[in-house]
């Protein structure tokens, strides 16, 4: 008789959507592992806000995308985990913020956008008597709106961590020029000093997909990066956790606000400032980001602070350059391809492989024996946050 598969599932990828996925398999009773190649969260989910979005940001232009609503139910979806109510407990994660906020400038276009932000998206958003504006706001030289959006703020840091340390077990950090893979039935993972067989392999490995697609000879979903260039700054900075609204259809401004390893207090800025920054040096993009904060709040005084630049690669399914509308999940001969677009759909990501997994008749089998198919190989660290690294504000 054939030897039984090693595993059931062995994913690549130690970001948020690998790591959810690995906990949901797990809690089901699936023989899953997860390997990762460095620190788990090292690539684009340590960049990532933290912002669990509701899809208030897309109804921008008045009209409710597909993108929007992809993500109306996330908000409500993670809080249920973060009580430990949901389909992963994420009681053991740090809630920076629980809102976002969104102001309009005196533009009179920003205040358009505003009005057809809260008109469709009633919901999820309400408008704030400026007693209870955040502190930034309630200077008198302000003139705007500011509305509160269902959508908390998470810190990566401990999200990795919530995910992480309950299957420390299951996890495995491997060097990716000693690895072999082969698809088929079952599919073959060759390590210097073992073979394991699984009956499927689940790459999760944002822009690192493309490498482990070419280790089986396929091209086969192909891929995009969508570029930024994120901004961070510290110094005498107010917890803020807000969208500018601007003219068009995006954010004029993202800012979350964070701690550096000291726990000073940092700010991080993304919206169509990380966007439009691709095209500018490092330095020039922090000239126009000192430029826009100084406008936008011109009684706080920023000249004391730090600043840094993060440039940050968004890997997802090929779009024509564009934002995909949809998670992407798919299958092809015992490999399924994951690319969640945002952090926020990680459980709709995982909610599709499960639904694959059940398609093709393979059913949990018993959450045992990860332990002793891993022994021996060392287990990856959680990455730190980009800002909390002191030789990148040198």
């Amino acid at each position: 008789m054939t030897e039984p598969p090693s595993l059931d599932v062995a994913i690549f990828g130690g970001g948020i959507a690998g790591l959810w996925l690995l906990d949901r398999l797990r809690r089901q009773g699936y023989r899953a592992v997860l390997f990762e190649s460095d620190r788990l969260g090292e690539g684009q989910t340590r960049h990532a806000q933290g912002i669990i979005h509701g899809g208030t940001k897309y109804a921008l232009t008045g009209r409710v995308s597909e993108a929007s609503r992809m993500v109306a139910a996330m908000p409500a979806r993670w809080r249920a985990c973060l009580a430990g109510k949901g389909d992963v407990d994420l009681r053991a994660a740090r809630v920076l913020s629980e809102h976002q906020y969104l102001w309009s400038t005196r533009d009179i276009a920003s205040r358009l956008a505003g009005f057809f932000a809260s008109r469709l998206m009633r919901s999820r958003m309400a408008p704030l008597k400026p007693a209870d504006y955040p502190a930034l706001f309630r200077d008198p030289a302000f003139r705007g709106q500011v509305y509160r959006l269902d959508e908390p703020v998470l810190d990566v840091a401990s999200l990795l961590a919530a995910l992480a340390e309950p299957h420390a077990g299951a996890l495995a950090r491997i060097d990716p020029d000693s690895l072999e893979l082969e698809a088929g039935d079952p599919c073959r993972i060759k390590l210097p000093d073992r073979t394991l067989t699984t009956r499927r392999l689940v790459f999760t490995a944002g822009a690192g997909n493309r490498a482990l697609l070419a280790r089986l000879g396929r091209e086969e979903p192909p891929m995009q990066l969508r570029p930024l260039q994120m901004v961070a700054l510290r110094g005498d900075l107010p917890p803020l956790y807000a969208h500018c609204l601007g003219a068009s259809s995006k954010p004029r401004l993202t800012i979350t606000s964070h701690a550096d390893a000291a726990g000073r207090p940092v700010w991080y800025l993304g919206g169509q400032l990380a966007e439009d920054g691709v095209a500018r040096s490092p330095k020039a993009q922090i000239r126009v980001a000192r430029t826009e904060l100084e406008t936008l709040f011109p009684w706080h005084d920023f000249s004391a602070c730090d600043w840094l630049t993060l440039p940050v690669a968004r890997a997802e399914v090929q779009a024509g350059g564009a934002l995909p509308d949809d998670v992407f999940v798919a299958e092809n001969a015992g490999v399924v391809i994951v690319w969640p677009t945002k952090l926020a759909l990680a459980p709709v990501a995982a909610d599709r492989v499960l639904d694959l997994l059940a398609a093709a008749g393979i059913p949990p089998d018993g959450d045992a024996g990860q332990e002793e198919v891993l022994a021996g190989l060392p287990r990856p660290e959680i990455a730190p946050l980009p800002w909390q690294e002191e030789e990148r504000w040198n």
